[in-house]
């Protein structure tokens, strides 16, 4: 039995699942992105809702992509796949309390 045949099969559904959650992830970002007001992103000094909205729409668009190639150089794991799940991590986890703080109306730390 040819070790190939069932290392293949396998390695494939692995970046397959990467490329799922990481679409998931890069629409998660996009979809918070729209839905926060202009204002909340200016009042934070975290660049614009423009901004955020096409790097997140950007991020989502090569996931996309990614999740239907092939390999190459928009494979699952490839450079741009990296970066898009880069930038809506950078959003998530950075603009997004801040936004979400802001749109409630307070100066309170993450977390109260």
């Amino acid at each position: 039995m040819d070790g190939e045949l069932i290392i293949r099969p396998v390695e494939q559904a692995v970046f397959f699942i990467l490329a799922l959650v990481a679409l998931a992830l890069e629409a998660w970002a996009l979809l918070d992105c729209i839905r926060h007001k202009s204002a909340a992103f200016e009042a934070t000094g975290k660049r614009t809702k423009t901004f955020w909205l096409a790097l997140t729409g950007g991020a989502t668009f090569i996931g996309a992509i990614s999740l239907f190639s092939s390999g190459g150089i928009f494979g699952t794991l490839g450079l741009f796949g990296l970066a898009a799940v880069v930038a809506a991590s950078v959003y998530l986890a950075d603009v997004r309390p801040a936004v979400k703080d802001a749109g409630r109306g307070g100066n309170r730390p993450y977390g109260w």
